[in-house]
């Protein structure tokens, strides 16, 4: 249902952008308001994660995030929109920590890898949102209607579900940020999410805004939907692919699938290029974070609900700032080009984690 919520606002921000009169820049400043929100849930969540069992602020947030989605919707000035998004941004922020620390506790008690399904089942949530908006938008719903109807769903699945969620993954060390010099460990996992966010944040944000105003395709969730079809499929492949080939070559893999796709979608503005290509880069972003929290929860100075809060700081400033950069490039060049930016984050994924793996095998020697 995260997935399914974030993909419903994600695949309506054309439709904001229309409804307000925005332009690329202005479209970009708004969609600003989505780092500072997150931002500022990352320390708080971490806090609570510490503090409480994690199924306490998964539920509370998950919740709130509901409503200020519907929110949204209701909204009817540019700011009474920034409030909105900031809020879903906050709450977005304090469920994802909760729930991946639920997910790194769950891995626990199992030999094989788990942890990429259950990005997976976010994907495949944001596949049917995708899929939902794009019926609705097919039948002229509007805005508020369509938000409303997802925040209710989502409210009622948060009650249900909350007596299935772990009970007792409190941790009592490793909850404090310690002040000084980065942990290399940390320092490198975090560098390596914030490019593969970058491009991830802003295949969401601006993939239907590239179908609709440079392949002129009138349903313009085509692109999203794709996209998130292949990231779905390559998250519930990817604990095979990873128990195959390993992880550095995972990683150096996704780039390849990244820089191609993009490439493809740029070169040849056409819209089934555009859909092979855009399906590819989905394909290739879709194990890097997953992949990442696996590595962070193993990390020697963190509990693992604080090691995945630090790396989601780099994960939320790249997925929410790259929105607001393409918007500005493309405001200031045209959209083709502010795409290439996916292209050369894809690429950096390459030397960022051969220089994690580097380290990892410096301070554990037997580790392969």
């Amino acid at each position: 249902m995260s997935g399914f919520s974030f993909a419903t606002w994600a695949s309506r921000i054309p439709t904001i952008k229309t409804a307000f009169g925005f332009n690329e820049a202005e479209l970009g400043t708004i969609l600003l308001a989505m780092p500072i929100g997150s931002l500022i849930g990352l320390p708080i969540s971490g806090w609570l994660v510490s503090r409480y069992n994690s199924r306490v602020p998964l539920a509370v947030g998950y919740g709130l995030n509901a409503v200020a989605l519907a929110m949204i919707g209701f909204t009817q000035n540019t700011f009474s929109l920034v409030v909105a998004v900031v809020l879903f941004a906050f709450t977005t922020r304090i469920f994802n920590i909760s729930v991946n620390t639920q997910a790194i506790t769950l891995q626990k008690q199992f030999s094989q890898k788990i942890i990429g399904s259950f990005h997976g089942f976010w994907s495949t949530g944001g596949i049917a949102g995708v899929a939902f908006s794009t019926l609705l938008l097919a039948y002229n719903v509007s805005l508020h209607t369509h938000l409303l109807i997802v925040a209710i769903i989502s409210l009622l699945i948060t009650c249900y579900s909350y007596q299935f969620l772990l009970k007792g993954d409190r941790s009592e060390s490793g909850n404090k940020i310690i002040v000084g010099k980065p942990d290399p460990y940390i320092l490198y996992l975090g560098v390596v999410v914030f490019f593969a966010a970058i491009c991830e944040g802003g295949m969401f944000d601006w993939s239907g805004i590239y179908f609709k105003e440079v392949l002129h395709v009138k349903i313009f969730t085509y692109g999203y939907l794709i996209f998130m079809t292949f990231m779905a499929a390559s998250r519930f492949l990817s604990d095979i692919i990873i128990s195959r080939i390993g992880m550095p070559a995972t990683y150096l893999m996704s780039a390849i699938f990244i820089v191609s796709g993009i490439s493809l979608a740029i070169i040849f503005p056409q819209f089934w290029t555009a859909m092979i290509g855009f399906s590819l880069v989905g394909f290739g972003t879709a194990a890097v974070v997953p992949m990442s929290y696996a590595l962070a929860g193993a990390s020697k100075k963190y509990s693992p609900g604080m090691a995945i809060s630090i790396i989601a700081t780099y994960s939320i400033t790249g997925m929410l700032l790259g929105p607001p950069i393409i918007g500005y490039l493309a405001h200031a060049f045209s959209l083709r080009i502010a795409f290439v930016i996916f292209g050369l984050c894809g690429l950096m994924l390459v030397p960022i984690s051969q220089l994690f793996f580097r380290h990892q095998r410096a301070i554990t020697p037997d580790n392969v």
